[in-house]
């Protein structure tokens, strides 16, 4: 299915300050989607125009764990970033705080 390409929001303080600023929205995704796909499928779910898509798959980091801190590879995610309209928002990344 076409909504299947989405998997979650991502919700940092960089990505709160870039919906702020540039009205970009940032979203963990499917690595076999094409920027084609992600974008109609953002139009569908939220109804609102988006611009542009830009991706990127970030690398798996090293980590230690366990009692003898064993080094292990963590897994690679894709994401996304979608620039839409002025105007228009996503309700999902609505934090409900008022500016003041």
């Amino acid at each position: 299915m076409q909504f299947d390409f989405i998997k979650e929001p991502i919700i940092t303080e960089k990505t709160t300050a870039l919906i702020e600023k540039e009205n970009i929205y940032t979203f963990k995704v499917e690595k076999k989607a094409n920027k084609n796909q992600l974008k109609e499928t953002i139009e569908k779910l939220y109804d609102v125009e988006v611009q542009s898509v830009n991706t990127k798959i970030l690398p798996g980091k090293m980590k230690k764990t366990g009692k003898k801190r064993v080094k292990v590879l963590t897994r690679r995610f894709k994401y996304a970033l979608f620039k839409i309209k002025k105007g228009q928002k996503i309700s999902l990344f609505d934090t409900g705080e008022s500016k003041k």
